[in-house]
């Protein structure tokens, strides 16, 4: 299920943050978004799960397609748009007063996908698929602040796993994790993408060129270039891109 984005604009009330984004994002892949910080990065993520509007006087104008809908259109929900796609923040923010199960089976809970038995096969699933069930499996009841920052990240990614999402968006997942745990969480992605249409932002280019399949340079709001990482890395079409890649942008 590939993403379709046409003409998206997005503005923080007068400023406007986005201009005419227009894009395809491959089904069952990894998309890295690359550039400076400022540049859009994150906004267009919460544009794609429409949390973009949540914040005060934010709004988005444009299309974009999830198995040919529109989510931006009149008669769709936000929170159901929310339902199918799972977002993974910078910081890991597992819910502290709540047990590592609970951390994962709340989502599934609260959108009434499961309850009982079947409820436990998905928090088991969900920590598998997140690399994190042989850690936890024994203890299950503890608070997830027990957890390394790494585990709690994967913690999270088995949250967002939980209400079986079409969509996997990451706004730059491994910044505050040490390299052993970063390695864990892009071998975890490397594994998801066969599973899910996967969103990566990151500041670092190179994690960009280990797990991404395609990926997109953002500058001042535009979407510069957006191809094959092998190519965007070692034969850039823009100025701009090589510019930021061989580090001479300022």
């Amino acid at each position: 299920m590939s993403i379709q984005v046409y003409h998206l604009n997005a503005w923080y009330g007068r400023k406007q943050a986005l201009y005419d984004i227009q894009m395809t994002i491959p089904f069952r892949s990894v998309t890295a978004l690359i550039g400076p910080s400022g540049c859009g990065k994150s906004t267009f993520v919460r544009c794609i799960n429409r949390m973009h509007e949540e914040l005060p006087n934010a709004h988005a104008e444009g299309e974009v397609l999830i198995e040919n809908t529109n989510i931006y259109a009149s008669a769709i929900n936000p929170i159901a748009v929310r339902r199918h796609i799972g977002m993974v923040f910078q910081q890991p923010n597992p819910l502290p007063h709540y047990s590592i199960w609970e951390n994962v089976a709340i989502g599934a809970r609260l959108n009434g996908l499961a309850s009982g038995k079947a409820l436990n096969e998905i928090v088991e699933r969900s920590l598998r698929e997140a690399a994190l069930w042989n850690e936890v499996k024994d203890r299950l009841t503890l608070s997830a602040a027990a957890l390394s920052g790494g585990q709690q990240q994967r913690l999270c990614i088995a949250r967002a796993l939980a209400i079986a999402p079409k969509v996997l968006l990451m706004d730059e997942p491994c910044s505050a994790l040490d390299p052993i745990s970063t390695m864990q969480v892009e071998e975890l992605i490397m594994k998801l993408k066969h599973e899910y249409t996967v969103v990566v932002v990151t500041h670092n280019m190179q994690q960009a060129g280990r797990i991404a399949d395609t990926t997109a340079f953002f500058l001042h709001g535009k979407l510069i270039e957006m191809g094959e990482t092998k190519q965007i890395f070692s034969h850039p079409q823009r100025r701009e891109t090589e510019d930021y890649i061989t580090g001479r942008f300022s």
